[in-house]
């Protein structure tokens, strides 16, 4: 889940706590390449007011509408919109298109409490909804786990999407965790050097004294992981480079000049591995 659904989590609950009655919307069945994917949400105020989003605006629109036509569930419920080709062109959804909704009314805010003070430690968790009780709950998920729907239970999962792994717990790194953090990145900086990692204190990161080529298996890195090597130490520099080029994540990176990264690819090119 993005953190823009998070952005209508944290917006649902001032209104909530200002005396607001307040319902989430969340996309459990879309088509194609629509806008907004299933697990997507958007928060409805009494008054018409919204944040978020659903759908391109017409199904938005129509929302606005029930509530303030005095259209409020009461209940979490599924909506469906379109069902008929009418419908579906009166909503711009595609022929055949076909958009499922869950809309429930926020009735306390001790789960949306617990969900943005674990996100805000860079936890992953998931939010379960069960439509027949209308108990939700929230509880740690894992990685690469996706929205799930099954006609009774809603499961959707919240944090963050992207990670960063930082070799080096020096100023430089410093200044990049505290740039990473704020863009949704779980930041792990790795650093076995006792005068570095003794002094390593920015919030919302983990520290590892491991060395660099266990901590970047043991993390298993993926398409959605960066490794930037910022030690100036070739010896735990290299350990990473030697892990990460050989996986998926999307960018690794090592800082140098131009005559150390030379000798950098030379090292490199001795295990047939090229930095690009």
């Amino acid at each position: 889940m993005d953190s823009l659904d998070l952005q209508v989590l944290s917006q649902a609950r001032e209104w909530f706590a200002a005396g607001h009655k307040v319902w989430l919307v969340t996309v459990i069945e879309t088509w194609g390449s629509a806008p907004r994917p299933p697990g997507a949400l958007l928060c409805l105020r009494d008054d018409g007011l919204v944040v978020g989003s659903v759908s391109g605006g017409c199904v938005e629109d129509d929302l606005i509408e029930r509530v303030r036509h005095g259209e409020r569930v009461g209940a979490a419920s599924m909506i469906r919109y379109g069902v008929s080709k009418e419908e579906a062109a009166r909503f711009g959804l595609p022929c055949g298109g076909n958009l499922r909704l869950v809309q429930e009314p926020l009735r306390e805010l001790g789960w949306v409490d617990e969900l943005l003070a674990r996100t805000a430690r860079h936890e992953l968790v998931a939010r379960r909804l069960d439509l027949e009780t209308q108990a939700v709950s929230i509880e740690s998920a894992h990685r690469g786990e996706a929205f799930q729907f099954d006609g009774r239970t809603l499961r959707a999962v919240f944090g963050p999407r992207w990670r960063m792994l930082i070799v080096g717990a020096g100023q430089l790194s410093r200044v990049l965790a505290q740039m990473a953090l704020p863009l949704d990145f779980e930041v792990t900086v790795c650093d076995p050097r006792e005068e570095y990692h003794l002094t390593w204190d920015v919030p919302g990161t983990h520290f590892s004294k491991a060395m660099p080529d266990d901590v970047a298996t043991a993390m298993q890195l993926d398409p959605h992981s960066a490794v930037v090597a910022v030690t100036h130490d070739p010896k735990l520099d290299d350990l990473v480079l030697l892990e990460a080029l050989k996986s998926p994540a999307f960018y690794v990176g090592a800082l140098g000049s131009r005559g150390n990264t030379t000798k950098r690819k030379e090292r490199l090119a001795m295990f047939d591995l090229s930095p690009g």
